[in-house]
């Protein structure tokens, strides 16, 4: 690979230092590469979705067993627990409870503990009895799903000590503050920071990584689109009523998993996130983050309004929620005990990219990976991502880059 014409370059190029970014860096130490470069747009990683997440670490519950994210998450769940141990990471074995709010969610139930179980978590169906041994204050109609494996992690923690262990190696370097700008053939891109050459290039830019898998002329029937999670919090007096997760049913038809209360491993605990269509790729705030890419969002958001039934009844419900009271309506459903007063305002803001199939109008509802040439492309890193990524790298690395 000649190199002489370029700024940067390295045997392997990952663009985004998220966590897939990161355990993908990680795995490929572990595998012998010794000439890695991360790439990213901001000043350090994590910025975004992995540093913004709730901290969960899922259990395989919700996804369908032949699905990638079933193949992934409890074995991604439990070497993100043992990854914590061994750096003496902040981490909380709490469990979590899925519970009916009506009795039309019961069979649902029952088809998460089946989903489960295929997925090989630990999971039990509980009586109210039961329930309340576990979790005093949630409410659930006659059956509630307790998921033992889920625990809580600081995913801000987690990707600072990712960050270290890899300066440290001597054999990854960081470039940030280098924005993606366009594909340069097949083995090189320009940056803000400069031409950056390559002899294999990892996509792992999250929200952005449609666009620059676009420029290499992969996954053009992909687009993301981005979905705003807004949270509350309970006051520092009363984050006592819940000990760990407490979980609606979803629908399984759809990414979201509807507003839900966290305990953090600090002891903070959340009431969120909402699933709000956003202005922008980075649009946290009420117009903060929305660019001129908000026209062409709204378009596809309106095609998908009108072809896509579930995306219809998220765009009608989850906007309500930036009303207060909606959004405490929806949250007290999960509890026996909620009062307003007891739920205060928090910043955390966080944005899921989704992706949408063109063709079919669909959310896309698992990981997609897409090869072209030394370019591999990560383009759907939603939830479970930050869960799984330490087995999805070793799942990426051994499949595709081996």
């Amino acid at each position: 690979m000649a190199t002489t014409a370029y700024d940067h370059s390295a045997e392997t190029v990952i663009l985004g230092s998220g966590i897939v970014g990161l355990t993908l860096a990680r795995e490929l130490l572990h595998q012998g590469r010794h000439d890695v470069l991360v790439v990213d747009k901001e000043p350090e990683p994590g910025r975004h979705a992995s540093g913004r997440n709730s901290g969960v670490l899922h259990a395989g519950i919700y996804y369908a067993p032949d699905s990638l994210r079933a193949q992934v998450c409890l074995k991604g769940n439990l070497a993100m627990q043992a990854y914590c141990e061994e750096n003496n990471l902040p981490l909380l074995r709490c469990g979590k409870v899925v519970v009916a709010r009506k009795e039309s969610e019961l069979p649902a139930l029952r088809l998460l503990h089946e989903r489960a179980t295929a997925n090989g978590a630990r999971v039990e169906l509980v009586d109210e009895r039961q329930l309340a041994e576990i979790e005093p204050n949630a409410r659930t109609t006659g059956t509630a799903l307790y998921s033992h494996f889920t625990a809580q992690v600081d995913p801000k923690a987690v990707l600072q000590c990712l960050r270290h262990e890899l300066e440290q190696s001597g054999k990854v370097r960081f470039l940030y503050n280098a924005r993606f700008l366009s594909a340069l053939g097949h083995n090189a891109m320009r940056t803000t920071q400069g031409r950056v050459a390559f002899s294999q290039l990892i996509n792992a830019a999250g929200a952005f990584s449609d666009r620059v898998a676009h420029c290499f002329g992969v996954g053009l029937n992909y687009r993301l689109v981005p979905f705003k999670g807004i949270y509350k919090k309970l006051r520092k007096d009363y984050a006592h009523m819940v000990r760990g997760n407490i979980y609606p049913v979803p629908d399984v038809r759809n990414p979201f998993l509807g507003i839900h209360f966290t305990r953090s491993v600090h002891g903070e605990v959340y009431l969120g996130p909402t699933a709000i269509p956003a202005l922008g790729r980075e649009n946290y705030g009420l117009l903060q983050g929305a660019d001129r890419e908000a026209f062409s969002i709204l378009w596809r958001d309106s095609v998908l309004f009108f072809h896509n039934s579930k995306f219809r009844k998220v765009a009608m419900e989850e906007p309500k929620k930036y009303i207060f009271r909606s959004f405490f309506n929806d949250a007290r459903k999960l509890v026996k005990k909620l009062e307003p007063e007891w739920v205060e305002p928090t910043s955390k803001a966080g944005i899921r990219p989704q992706l949408i199939d063109l063709k079919t109008h669909e959310l896309v509802m698992d990981f997609v990976i897409e090869k072209k040439g030394p370019c591999l492309h990560i383009l759907n890193s939603i939830s479970p991502a930050f869960t799984s990524s330490l087995a999805f790298a070793q799942l990426v690395t051994e499949k595709y880059l081996a």
